[in-house]
């Protein structure tokens, strides 16, 4: 979850206008409206919103008397109906409850977020609203508002991770850094560290009171040179680079990013076999590189006992990993790794499908990694119901709805790049509608089409998004529905 404050604007409220075209266009919902007059409500048109937040803010002190955020989730992790609670609560958080504001809901990337716009005078007062260290109230806002609704208490979860057994500082400023967490010296005291989250800091150490465990060679050691052993031959080892340049990427021109600096851009190494080891085992497998050059080292971070361990002290790097020259970009290796890719036959749909859409990315078999991931219900039905409208009303071009033929299988998928899913076309919409669609005279013309390969180019612009909705046990979602279609007609043919 992620929170952005924009610069202060003028008194035009430009943010309710930005908003406005946002629900105008359908790429935006307007969620809340809270501490405005009666006569002005969900109804009423942006001028008047605008001219009563005017109204309430006018102050000879105050020359920019917008406020203006943003709240974004990771995909759709969370729907529009959480993150109105959570921008309630924020705003509540903020100083500004009782203040004026409007909630826009935008649905036009691949993370769902909301805007909130309201005015930076108290509207009783008169007078300016703390703004104080803004951007770090703003994440401790959204952290107290995350703990409350769900639980998520920072400080239970860093007390745990500096309960861990570390043979040394760097690899206990891994372990924070692994888990969203900055180690640095404290710039008053040089013998004191200081613990810091989105620019908070939240805890301060001794450096003489921090106590390194050296054990080595224990039995639990033992059994993980055994796992390492016998998942590097059931799960691919091949490991690829993974680079952040999106914020070196801003400071150039588009398309000259040839001059980029690697030793400013996030680099991390990675391979199937060390997300199968995380979300099997709990074994966090970190690589040591420097300047994006190849890794001299590794560490594992064992989150089932609590300790870390020195990768070479239980088996050599070059006998667990194979590394390659491939790479990919992060926003790409995330969205990928957000598909859920239950069985090899969807691993290899959707390595077709990428290869002839966006044969640029230079896509391999390894790059893909098995997620047995389901989509929550609701989001499921969404797309769903969305499918089958593109089906039955023949539209000609349906914004983030695909339909691709597997080469191999013949089967037919479809595919929802807003949702980030593919699936079995014919136990996502059942037999008839199914059908339907195969019938040349009505099927829909355009719709992305394998052989098009400038559709299906443009369906993975948007897509590298995300797969396949299947179940644990390698099922689409829809399978179980289709099999008791099919018996209740068995049913009424008796």
């Amino acid at each position: 979850m992620i929170v952005k404050i924009f610069k202060p604007s003028g008194s035009d409220f430009s943010g309710v206008k930005y908003n406005d075209k946002k629900v105008e266009k359908g790429t935006g919902e307007l969620m809340l409206m809270k501490n405005f007059p009666s006569l002005i409500g969900q109804d009423s048109g942006q001028d008047e919103v605008r001219n009563y937040l005017k109204s309430v803010s006018k102050s000879h002190k105050v020359k920019k008397p917008q406020f203006h955020a943003v709240i974004s989730t990771k995909f759709q992790e969370h729907s529009k109906e959480e993150l109105t609670g959570i921008v309630e609560g924020f705003m509540s958080e903020m100083g500004y409850g009782s203040q004026p504001f409007i909630a826009v809901f935008h649905n036009d990337t691949d993370h769902n977020h909301i805007h909130v716009v309201s005015s930076r005078v108290d509207k009783i007062t008169g007078k300016k609203i703390d703004d104080s260290y803004e951007r770090l109230a703003a994440q401790k806002a959204l952290s107290a508002v995350m703990e409350k609704l769900y639980d998520t208490d920072v400080e239970s979860e860093l007390d745990k991770l500096l309960r861990f057994k570390t043979g040394s500082l760097s690899q206990l400023e891994i372990l924070l850094n692994r888990n969203g967490y900055k180690l640095s010296k404290d710039r008053i005291d040089e013998n004191s560290l200081q613990i810091m989250r989105n620019g908070v800091v939240l805890r301060t150490l001794k450096g003489d009171r921090i106590v390194f465990d050296h054990a080595k060679n224990d039995q639990r050691s033992r059994q993980i040179r055994a796992i390492l052993s016998k998942y590097k031959e059931i799960c691919s080892n091949k490991v690829f680079m993974v680079d952040d340049n999106r914020k070196e990427e801003s400071k150039f021109p588009k398309g000259a990013t040839d001059d980029i600096d690697l030793s400013k851009v996030q680099i991390s190494f990675e391979s199937e076999l060390q997300k199968k080891l995380k979300d099997v085992f709990g074994i966090d497998v970190v690589f040591h590189h420097k300047d994006g050059r190849q890794p001299f080292g590794y560490t594992m971070i064992d989150y089932k006992t609590g300790r870390m361990y020195k990768g070479s002290e239980v088996l050599k790097m070059k006998d667990v990993f194979d590394f390659t020259e491939d790479k990919l970009d992060k926003k790409t290796f995330e969205i990928l790794k957000d598909y859920s890719i239950p069985n090899a036959e969807i691993k290899k749909s959707l390595l077709e499908f990428l290869k002839i859409s966006k044969p640029e990315l230079g896509l391999k078999d390894f790059m893909l990694f098995e997620n047995r991931k389901r989509k929550d219900l609701m989001t499921y039905r969404k797309m769903q119901f969305e499918i089958k409208e593109a089906i039955r009303t023949k539209k000609k071009n349906v914004e983030n709805i695909h339909f691709f033929t597997n080469a191999h299988n013949r089967k037919v998928y479809a595919i929802h790049t807003k949702y980030h899913f593919v699936g079995e076309l014919e136990l996502l919409v059942g037999e008839r509608l199914f059908q339907s669609f195969l019938r040349p005279e009505e099927r829909p013309v355009q719709m992305g089409q394998e052989h098009h390969k400038s559709e299906v180019g443009e369906a993975v612009v948007e897509m590298v998004s995300e797969f396949m909705r299947s179940s644990g046990t390698g099922k689409d979602p829809g399978e179980d529905e289709l099999k008791r279609r099919k018996k209740r007609n068995k049913r009424g043919d008796l």
